[in-house]
């Protein structure tokens, strides 16, 4: 399996971007998607997590109210829309699916965000 995230870009605050992760091969174990960013020298964020079958989703405190997840598994496809974005947002966006007992085993290669003021 590998995800491929992309979407990213440059965007002024207060502006809009959605991210996909796109999934090849088989994604029958797949229990959980998740999106996370990190900055250089930071450790790496958690972001928001979506149960892949259908189910309840979890956003971090940071981003609630302003970020979305959500998915297409008819086309493999994880989303993460992102609104109202704010200079802090800026980040590598990394995103990453497993099954349940393994629940981030894969990972993408991450997209660039960034904001400006």
């Amino acid at each position: 399996v590998q995800l491929q995230a992309s979407g990213g870009g440059l965007v002024q605050a207060g502006g809009s971007l959605r991210l996909s992760c796109a999934a090849s091969g088989s994604t029958s174990s797949f229990y959980m998607m998740g999106w996370f960013r990190q900055t250089p020298g930071k450790e790496r964020e958690f972001v928001a997590s979506i149960t892949w079958r259908g189910g309840p989703t979890r956003t971090a405190e940071s981003v609630k109210g302003r970020f979305t997840i959500s998915r297409d598994n008819t086309k493999n496809t994880g989303f993460l829309q992102m609104d109202s974005l704010r200079p802090e947002d800026t980040a590598r966006y990394y995103c990453a699916a497993g099954s349940l007992s393994r629940e981030y085993e894969y990972w993408g290669q991450g997209t660039l965000v960034t904001v400006s003021s």
